[in-house]
């Protein structure tokens, strides 16, 4: 599948950290769709970039090597701003482990070919008969990262927000605050934190992940901490941004409304069920109630947000205005 029009220029970019098994056998499967393959070795003490320079004769790959560890995020950063300079149309990335198929990225290109994406990422949760063989908690894991995920990036369309096999307009690249995102392993939640920004449109590509004797380099100990706080940023900044900074909404003051009226109802319940602790007559009904309206409401209220959010979902692709 290669329907590209000739004037498109598909960049694969391919971050390298301790993949020295796998490279070489990916590199031999990328298919005419990519123009370039820029292999960004980051650092590896594999030294798989250069172990690709030796063994692969490919006139199109362009080997990069970053002066220091920087982070898949950072090494992906590197590879696209050399291949934006170089003047490609469309970046796909693609980890160097091999557990992403380079035959699937015709359908990742074709929504920003067509012009009806700017972004696109893979979903490995999208076939029941895939999903019903991973582990119940990898399943109630990826659950939980993905709402948070649409918390503070605002798509709420999509799942699986920590797939890194992803394509972008190059246009719409252009624009994003390389400087700015997550160097190490949030950089897949940061960049669609930083596209909602923008308002560009985010698409889901249903796909089948590739396991074999691959070892993730990710330590979830090490990077936890980085996900949480991450996270809460960009949900303030999101919600600041958007309701707040650029626009006032309806969302803007269901929002303001509903924190205030739920934690004046939680704030007093607390202190009156404390206050009344010891005391043997019951609280009186007038008491509960002034404690369990205003949650009640503030409920309702952050609830007509969150739906106010939902429908907020960028729908109008980017790069047809730029």
């Amino acid at each position: 599948m290669n329907d590209l029009p000739e004037h498109q220029k598909v960049a694969a970019i391919i971050p390298c950290y301790k993949v020295k098994k796998h490279i070489l056998s990916l590199l031999e499967r990328m298919g005419p769709l990519f123009w370039k393959i820029y292999v960004v070795d980051d650092c590896c003490p594999e030294l798989s970039g250069q172990l690709a320079k030796d063994n692969c004769s490919d006139p199109r790959l362009v080997v990069l090597k970053t002066p220091t560890n920087l982070g898949v995020g950072g090494a992906v950063m590197t590879g696209f701003r050399q291949a934006l300079e170089d003047g490609a149309d469309i970046l796909v990335k693609i980890d160097g482990d091999g557990q992403m198929d380079p035959e699937l990225a015709p359908f990742f290109t074709k929504p920003i070919v067509s012009g009806q994406a700017d972004y696109t990422k893979g979903n490995r949760f999208h076939n029941p008969s895939d999903v019903v063989q991973m582990p119940v908690f990898r399943l109630v894991g990826n659950g939980l990262i993905s709402f948070v995920n649409k918390l503070s990036s605002g798509y709420w369309n999509i799942f699986d927000p920590t797939n890194g096999y992803l394509a972008i307009c190059g246009k719409v690249a252009a624009l994003l605050p390389m400087d700015k995102i997550a160097k190490r392993y949030f950089f897949e939640s940061d960049m669609l934190f930083r596209l909602n920004l923008l308002k560009a449109v985010v698409t889901d590509i249903p796909m089948k992940a590739i396991y074999r004797d691959e070892v993730s380099n990710l330590k979830i100990s090490c990077e936890l901490f980085s996900f949480i706080s991450g996270h809460l940023k960009n949900t303030c900044k999101r919600i600041f941004y958007n309701y707040f900074l650029r626009d006032v909404t309806s969302g803007s003051f269901e929002l303001v409304l509903g924190l205030i009226l739920f934690l004046f109802g939680f704030i007093f319940g607390l202190s009156t069920w404390i206050e009344n602790a010891g005391q043997v007559s019951a609280t009186p009904s007038g008491t509960v109630m002034l404690a369990a309206l205003p949650i009640i409401l503030g409920l309702q209220f952050l609830l007509a947000f969150l739906n106010n959010d939902i429908y907020s979902v960028p729908i109008s692709p980017l790069q047809n205005k730029i």
